[in-house]
């Protein structure tokens, strides 16, 4: 659930409305082949002279049914990209050699090298398991990547063989005996631990950094990379979790290791939360990292962490900072270090001095991965909007802490690969809206007009679109799979509440989320609701909500409750919703989510499963409601779609299951997503499109 609609929407700024209406006039509307035509940006990395970028695009292939990713050069000055690589299979994650006359990057399944001027490619790992998420180290003689292997195999051979067996055995069963976290996110682990390896650049066997039967690094669903060099390429920090069960810990540690072997140095031990992303200053002497203090509690505030190398301490740099720490990296000079962090539906890049913990705003806007230049002059990120999807652009320093033409207009965009494309289109930028709800608490989402409308003219209908985690956010940002403009373009005005349990708007709002799963969170919504009633010349006869993980669970709870007087929902979406709370513990993985969120385990402390469950509402339920769901989606396993989708059908109410049996949390592949998309568009104008 959580961290799920988090990278749904990444990153940009608002566009004043009334200019965007009158440039969008006699543009045509965005359908669902086209969004699945819009190649999709990312992964910059900055050469090391500051000349150009490396970045990769992924486009959409529907005969094969999965995306195909390339990759590209660019000028930091901006111009005509290059493209790097043609192969059959992608290619992804560029990251250039110290000297930058070399581009590493994956395919196959192996890294790969190629010469960036030569165009000459060599295979660098030849591993039975894989290689991935490839880092080099500064002097250019190792790659540390991961690889997922059998914690009792000494070497390479080893795992081929016990690969080999698996596959040729006709017993495709699944044995686990000890341990609850036996399976994660889309697949079985059937054993199997992902490890940090290093290998030369010049080829030969690679070397298992961190053997055991644990995960390094800890899986993850975005973020900065979990393990770096030092700069004199001797020491590899990485993060793990080493405690006995995995399924209810969030103890993740930094730990620091030489390079040519020896024993492993946990950095943070008297941290019991979360401690991720290591990353070195220029000079060796500090380790910063993203730390959390709450044990169990996966959405705490992420802090940036400062730890000396030479004192054996760490310090937090910025304690009276309210929101998440997101990507980071360090000054050239290595006095400061740029991050961004989520507020009010954007991500704003900052600058903190590691002097005195000042933090000041560099950029406004939504921004991620950033990228530094050796010189200090340049940072390079990524940045996308609800118009616009993901591009690179690149920003001058003036100086570490102000940005030449000022934060709200200093960054050029390097890449404008969707541009023609999309200039056809109505692309409506959103509108911030502000209501009080639950508790007196300030609330604030974002709103899409439709095409045609007129503030006189008749009513259109209206779909909320419930985030998911609960701890996420919708921002200002393009999706893929939530993409408010596919709605917009069917005549619908979309509606993006930012309810409790939002981030971007202080931890405490948050906190508030968890344990009140049904509570404040419904009136944050309900009161927005109404007061894009009383704003908008929308329908009040035709509102739909739909969700997803979290937001799945907020319509399974409306749909139990839909007798409010501000608003009521004639029809109902729910994709991986939750469904029976105390089911629901028993089949995911993580159990330290339901058991922070729900303070212990159903037979222990059942009091809030059972206030909370909407299955305990089913005599209630008489909306028409579409049930999706990924039938290899351990975050929220199928049985609770099907769950509702009995409950509806024993009560009577008009209803439809739609399973995908080859995708799990999220639908990814194209022509499942064009599928899903056509499904949900038609239920809602099956039940909206009506007069009553």
């Amino acid at each position: 659930m959580r961290r799920s609609i988090n990278s749904l929407f990444a990153l940009a700024a608002v566009v004043c409305a009334s200019v965007g209406a009158s440039a969008q006039a006699g543009r045509q509307p965005l359908t669902i082949s086209d969004l699945l035509k819009v190649q999709r940006v990312g992964d910059p990395q900055l050469s090391p002279d500051g000349r150009f970028v490396a970045y990769q695009i992924a486009v959409p292939d529907l005969d094969a049914n999965r995306n195909r990713t390339q990759l590209y050069l660019v000028s930091v000055d901006g111009g005509t990209p290059r493209q790097l690589t043609r192969a059959a299979s992608s290619s992804t994650t560029p990251r250039w050699s110290p000297d930058g006359r070399t581009i590493y990057y994956v395919t196959g399944g192996q890294i790969h090298a190629l010469d960036v001027q030569g165009g000459r490619d060599r295979q660098v790992t030849n591993i039975s398991t894989g290689a991935s998420d490839e880092v080099v180290s500064p002097d250019g003689r190792w790659l540390a990547f991961v690889s997922d292997v059998y914690p009792d195999c000494a070497d390479d051979s080893c795992n081929k063989q016990r690969d080999e067996a698996a596959e040729a055995n006709k017993v495709k069963a699944h044995v686990v005996e000890g341990g609850l976290l036996y399976r994660h996110w889309t697949a079985w682990k059937d054993n199997k631990r992902t490890h940090v390896f290093v290998v030369s650049t010049d080829g030969g066997a690679a070397r298992d950094m961190t053997p055991g039967n644990h995960d390094a690094p800890p899986f993850s669903l975005g973020g900065p990379t979990d393990y770096a060099f030092s700069p004199d390429s001797r020491e590899l920090a990485y993060s793990s979790n080493t405690d006995k069960e995995g399924a209810v810990s969030t103890n993740n540690d930094i730990f620091v290791e030489p390079v040519a072997g020896g024993a492993a140095n946990r950095i943070t031990g008297d941290n019991r939360g979360s401690d991720q992303s290591p990353q070195y200053s220029p000079d060796g002497r500090y380790i910063a990292y993203r730390s959390q203090l709450t044990p169990g509690f996966e959405s705490d505030r992420w802090r940036l962490m400062l730890y000396d190398r030479q004192q054996n301490r760490s310090r937090e740099l910025l304690a009276n900072f309210d929101n998440y720490v997101d990507s980071l990296i360090f000054s050239a000079d290595g006095r400061y270090i740029y991050f961004t962090s989520g507020e009010r539906g954007r991500a704003p890049v900052y600058v903190v001095s590691l002097a005195d913990g000042r933090a000041s705003k560099l950029l406004e806007g939504d921004n991620d991965e950033l990228q530094i230049s050796r010189d200090g002059q340049t940072l390079v990120f990524s940045r996308s909007s609800a118009t616009m999807p993901t591009d690179i652009y690149a920003a001058r320093l003036s100086s570490p802490t102000s940005v030449a033409g000022g934060a709200a207009s200093g960054a050029t965009r390097l890449t404008k690969e969707n541009d023609s494309f999309l200039s056809g289109f109505y692309l409506p930028a959103p509108e911030e809206l502000t209501w009080t709800g639950g508790a007196g608490a300030r609330v604030s989402g974002w709103f899409f007009k439709p095409m045609n409308y007129a503030e006189s003219g008749a009513k259109v209908p209206l779909v909320v679109l419930i985030h998911g985690g609960p701890q996420g956010a919708w921002n200002d940002a393009w999706s893929y799979r939530w993409n408010p403009q596919i709605y917009v373009s069917q005549g619908y005005a979309v509606f993006l509440p930012n309810p409790r349990g939002s981030t971007g708007y202080g931890q405490r709002f948050v906190n508030e989320i968890s344990g009140d799963w049904g509570g404040k969170v419904v009136d944050d919504i309900m009161n927005g609701v109404a007061t894009v009633l009383s704003k908008y010349n929308v329908d009040r006869n035709n509102i739909g909500a739909a969700g997803a993980s979290y937001g799945g669970y907020m319509v399974d709870w409306l749909l139990g409750h839909n007798n409010d007087r501000r608003a009521h929902f004639k029809t109902f979406v729910v994709h991986a919703g939750v469904f029976n709370l105390t089911s629901m513990y028993g089949v995911t993985e993580e159990l330290w989510f339901p058991e922070w969120e729900f303070k212990g385990t159903p037979y222990d402390n059942p009091q809030l499963y059972e206030k909370w469950s909407p299955h305990l509402y089913v005599k209630n339920f008489n909306t028409p409601t579409l049930v999706t769901q990924g039938e290899i989606d351990f975050r929220v396993p199928v049985d609770q779609g099907l769950q509702l989708y009995t409950a509806l059908q024993k009560r009577g109410v008009e209803s439809k299951l739609v399973v995908f049996p080859d995708e799990g949390h999220w639908i990814l592949k194209p022509q499942n997503s064009r599928f899903w998309y056509t499904t949900v568009i038609e239920w809602l104008n099956r039940h909206l499109k009506t007069t009553t």
